[in-house]
């Protein structure tokens, strides 16, 4: 994957570029981030630079379809206001948005079992029938059985002391009723380091460039991977879209999405490239809560 590393002169040189009226303010990298890069410019804005390869794809679901489906959100998100073009500075498109303020939840967990309702609240807005040219993105919202090979996810836990019945989770998950309702509009990536907390209450809602359409088990999942213990149970009686064979392949799609936090965690404790060492213990605290039911 190739990797081009914006600095702060270069930010302040495009917003002088293209713009101007926005150059003098004050302008702070924000730690973080996968695919894009971001700055905190002024109080009420953040600019969004792509990184990755697969950034600037992200980038532009964003573009085309969050300033539409934000409205009516109960959350703050990072609405895009304004579009930067490729130029000789930097060769590829980026954003200016909205700041949502908070701390990240892998750093500042969500704590409030009041954020229960908060998602629910947000999901049941923003969980309504997509168009039929809205993005796919694999295996987000398709079914189970499409996830591909997980044995390798599951060596990740090869010592804990539930891998079967975690594993048992996934299976009756695979093997559970699929949705059949149209496919809905979804976050497509609701983990603790895409959600800001305050307080310990769910404050709002960050990276939407892997929204996508299909089954809302999918982000229902983050009752688990978001949530502290004892917050699933009132999250799904708040959910309007809740039914058994929904929060059992919402729980499956929690254990895989689990493990993929726990991976992504020990590449950041091996400084690996890519890695994050605080979506380890994430990680682990989802499973602890998707076995506590």
């Amino acid at each position: 994957m190739t990797q081009v590393v914006p600095d702060r002169a270069l930010v302040r040189a495009l917003l002088q570029e293209q713009h101007p009226d926005l150059a003098g303010l004050s302008l702070t990298e924000v730690e973080g981030g996968w695919d894009n890069r971001q700055w905190r410019l002024g109080d009420q804005l953040a600019v969004r630079l792509p990184v990755s390869d697969r950034a600037p794809g992200l980038l532009q679901e964003e573009q085309d379809w969050l300033p539409t489906l934000a409205t009516g959100l109960p959350l703050p998100v990072p609405v895009p206001l304004r579009q930067g073009a490729p130029s000789e500075l930097f060769d590829r498109a980026w954003a200016i948005v909205r700041w949502v303020e908070g701390q990240p939840a892998d750093r500042a967990a969500v704590t409030s079992t009041g954020a229960a309702t908060v998602l629910a609240r947000f999901l049941d807005a923003l969980h309504r029938p997509a168009p039929v040219d809205a993005p796919v993105n694999p295996p987000r919202g398709l079914p189970l059985d499409q996830a591909g090979p997980v044995d390798g996810w599951f060596e990740l836990i090869a010592d804990h002391p539930y891998r079967h019945r975690l594993r048992d989770l996934w299976t009756a998950a695979v093997g559970a009723p699929a949705w059949t309702g149209p496919p809905l509009w979804l976050h497509g990536d609701l983990h603790p380091a895409n959600v800001v907390t305050r307080a310990g209450c769910l404050a709002g809602v960050l990276d939407f460039g892997d929204l996508c359409a299909g089954d809302p088990a999918w982000d229902a999942s983050a009752a688990w991977v978001l949530l502290p213990h004892g917050a699933a149970e009132p999250f799904f009686a708040a959910y309007p879209h809740t039914d058994d064979a929904l929060v059992t392949r919402a729980r499956g799609w929690a254990v895989l999405r689990a493990l993929a936090l726990i991976q992504v965690g020990q590449n950041g404790r091996h400084r690996l490239p890519g890695g994050k060492p605080t979506w380890e213990p994430a990680g682990y605290a989802a499973l602890e809560r998707v076995l506590d039911h």
